[in-house]
């Protein structure tokens, strides 16, 4: 999972709008979808698996069409698009497609550093 430029470190831009989702003690895996995107269907899977495996680490799952203006506002142009937050919120990594569970391991470390 990579970052982009001027989206690394992005401040409460998500959290505001996750509708009392509870968010990781750790990190937290935020994925856009849509719902007939079938990437967005393996990407949950693994999304929850890395969940499920890492301590403190939360996956919430945001409906693109539902949360236009979030998308807007984050820049998000696809699905399944994934947000890695850090502990207080904070976005330190992004990636558009669908990602290897490596690669969502090595961002949540970025998080949990």
């Amino acid at each position: 999972m990579g970052t982009r430029d001027g989206h690394e470190g992005r401040r409460g831009g998500v959290v505001e709008w996750l509708d009392g989702a509870v968010l990781g003690e750790r990190a937290t895996l935020v994925q856009f979808s849509s719902a007939f995107c079938q990437p967005c269907r393996a990407t949950r899977r693994t999304l929850r698996e890395v969940a499920a495996m890492v301590e403190g680490v939360a996956h919430v799952e945001l409906d693109a069409e539902e949360h236009l203006a979030l998308v807007r506002r984050l820049d998000i142009r696809r699905t399944p698009t994934v947000l890695v937050l850090d502990a207080a919120g904070d976005e330190v990594r992004r990636a558009a497609g669908q990602p290897r569970r490596a690669d969502v391991i090595a961002a949540l470390g970025a998080a949990v550093a």
